[in-house]
Formats: C-alpha cells, sequence, structure tokens
C-alpha cells in the first residue's frame, strides 16, 4: 500500500512536534524550585528545550533519511543529478530560523526585567537618578565590610580608646568603620525589579562578593555571616558588590545570577518558597580558588530565622566585648606578655627577673 507523501510528511511532523513536547516538559534537567522567580526561568527554558529537540530530531532524521534513500549503489558510477538552487525552499529556511531566534529574543527579555534586569529604556539609570533603598555600604575596604556596629557599642569601643591622660580618643589605634545604614544611593543600578520598585521589600541584606568568600551584613544589626539565612516565603532585597575583582552571585535553585562589580552596586529581589540549605556559587572566575568560593543559602521559618539573626547578635556582642577586653593599650606589662611568655615556657619569677626594678636591669 503506498501512501502519499503528503501524509507521510504530516505524520512525521505530528510525531516530532508531540515528542518534542513532552521532552520540553519532562526532561528534569533543571534542579528543584526553591522561589517564585523560577516558573518563570523555567518555562523559557522548557520552551527552548522544546524547540531545540524539533529541530534536533528534523535535522537528523532528514540526514538519516537521506543517507538511506539516496545512498550510491554498488555498481553506480554516474554522478548525482545537477541541482542548481530552490529559492522558495532558501527563504523558508532562512524565515524559520529568524522567527525562532526574533520569539525566543522577546521571550527572554521579557523574563529578564521581570526578574530584576536592568531596564535599557530607563535613561533615568545612565545619569545617576536611580533612587532604590539600598544599605549603603563602603565597597573598597574589606574591613569595612567585615565590622557592622550599633550605636551604643561603638560608644563603648570609643570609651576604652581613650587616652586617660588627655580624655581624648587615641589616633593610634583604627577607629571602626561605620555602620550600613539605610539611604538613598545614586550611583547607577543593575538588577534591580521594575515591578516592584513602588514596594518597599521586607528584609534587605548587603552581600560582599571577595576573593574566596561571601560575606552578608544585616542592616540594623551587628550581624555579619558566611552564610545567608532567609525567612520563608517573605520578599528579600540583596545588594551584591565586590571588594577586589569581579564576582558572579548564584543560586541555582533560586535561577538567580547576578554579577558582583566592584564599584558598582546590583541588586536582586527573590521571595523563597521552599525550606531547605540550598547552594551559592560564584559563577565568574575570579582567581586560584574560585572553585572553593561557595557557601549555602539556608532558607528557614520566620520563627528560626529570627533566633538565628539574635543569636548572631549575642555572639557579635560577645567578640567585640572579647576584643575590647583584650586591649593592649589597657593591658600592663606582665598582662600583655602573660600568653606569650607561656607559649614559651617562661616561668612569672622569670619575668619579675627581666622586668627592670627601681631604675636598675
Amino acid at each position: 500500500m503506498n501512501i502519499p507523501s503528503q501524509i507521510t510528511t504530516l505524520l512525521a511532523g505530528i510525531l516530532l512536534t508531540l515528542i518534542s513536547f513532552w521532552y520540553g516538559q519532562n526532561h528534569n534537567l533543571l534542579p528543584v524550585e526553591a522561589s517564585k522567580n523560577a516558573a518563570s526561568v523555567d518555562n523559557l527554558f522548557n520552551a527552548m528545550l522544546t524547540i531545540g529537540t524539533g529541530i534536533f530530531l528534523l535535522v537528523t532524521g532528514i540526514l538519516i533519511y537521506s543517507a538511506i534513500k539516496f545512498r550510491r549503489a554498488p555498481d553506480d558510477t554516474s554522478d548525482g543529478p545537477p541541482v542548481h538552487g530552490n529559492i522558495p525552499l532558501e527563504i523558508l529556511w532562512t524565515a524559520i530560523p529568524a522567527i525562532i531566534v526574533l520569539g525566543i529574543s522577546v521571550y527572554s527579555f521579557d523574563v529578564y526585567t521581570a526578574e530584576g534586569g536592568m531596564n535599557p529604556m530607563d535613561h533615568s539609570m545612565a545619569h545617576g537618578k536611580a533612587h532604590h533603598q539600598v544599605a549603603a555600604q563602603p565597597g573598597s575596604a574589606i574591613a569595612a565590610t567585615l565590622i557592622s556596629q550599633a550605636e551604643p557599642t561603638q560608644q563603648k569601643a570609643e570609651s576604652v580608646l581613650q587616652d586617660p591622660a588627655t580624655n581624648a580618643v587615641r589616633e593610634d589605634i583604627p577607629k571602626r568603620k561605620e555602620a550600613p545604614t539605610l539611604g538613598t544611593v545614586t550611583q547607577p543600578q543593575v538588577g534591580s525589579s521594575p515591578e516592584k520598585a513602588g514596594k518597599p521589600p521586607e528584609v534587605v541584606i548587603n552581600v560582599t562578593g571577595m576573593q574566596y568568600a561571601w560575606l552578608f551584613t544585616y542592616p540594623g544589626t551587628e550581624v555579619v555571616a558566611g552564610e545567608l539565612h532567609v525567612p520563608l516565603g517573605r520578599d528579600v532585597l540583596i545588594n551584591i558588590s565586590a571588594n577586589d575583582v569581579l564576582h558572579a552571585f548564584w543560586v541555582p535553585e533560586f535561577r538567580l545570577k547576578q554579577d558582583a562589580v566592584p564599584g558598582r552596586e546590583a541588586e536582586l529581589r527573590f521571595t523563597p518558597t521552599r525550606e531547605g540549605q540550598y547552594p551559592l556559587i560564584c559563577a565568574e572566575l575570579c582567581g586560584a580558588y574560585h572553585g572553593a568560593m561557595r557557601t549555602i543559602v539556608v532558607v528557614e521559618p520566620q520563627e528560626a530565622y529570627d533566633t538565628w539573626l539574635q543569636s548572631q547578635q549575642v555572639a557579635s556582642a560577645h567578640t567585640l566585648d572579647q576584643a575590647i577586653a583584650a586591649n593592649p593599650a589597657t593591658m600592663t606589662a606582665e598582662q600583655y606578655l602573660a600568653p606569650y611568655a607561656h607559649e614559651m615556657g617562661l616561668s612569672p619569677e622569670i619575668l619579675d627577673q627581666l622586668r627592670p626594678h627601681n631604675g636598675h636591669s
């Protein structure tokens, strides 16, 4: 029974389309969704994979069919028929890829802007007129990122650093940097979220990349952590910067990736939807130990998040108290030398003999 070629082509096209759609929705290639941002990115990926699967099957099928159908017979020494081109066919295979690429471009740009991409049509960004509520943070000194202060603790620290004779703050001991405060940043921003611009975020966190670690500062507290904690189901704004070279903030389960550029502030907004721990990876080559620049994102209920934040504040205050108590400016010579003497095996009697007495050594 001879089946018309038109029907065969139609059946093959239907089968190819069904296989492409099925695989595009059932590939299981992506990690688990853990934020509201993930759905739109996954839909874009599924659409691209569906189209790519269809094109792969079509091209591969034509190659296999041609290799079998038009294979050379063992005793055939003639040349193939001369073909000088087919204008309608050439227009068709040029127009179809152009339409596909244009459609994917428009779809990708829509997802990019919805995810928080910078809008190239917003010229206020280029002229430094963007006003986003972010936590201002020094971008050049690592020490400024490592220390986040509250006003009462700052006063306590400076009181210990005062010279008792003159009641003035000692100049030979570095002062602590100012705390990150909520304010207005007028430098050009990247990664802003246009659809949420009028709604303030519920949680604001500063993220700083440096060789080879991520540091997370929680404005309004003294918490500086090496892992990112966020409350489940809350709108989170993270301000991203770099202290040295180019880094990239990437959480695959959140479908978020944003470059951390020295001298520029970037931001991302997301809402975590699944409790758990997820890897945070640097996705830009930043040096010899780039592969080790990773940490975790902990998504936990609001109660657990509050408990963790309070425990970190207590730990930070305790660490500061220890640092103040160990200030060499307030120690006697014996107190200062005691740890070193213990390591060297020197007894207090030997130290007493070495110390000058009544002007004699």
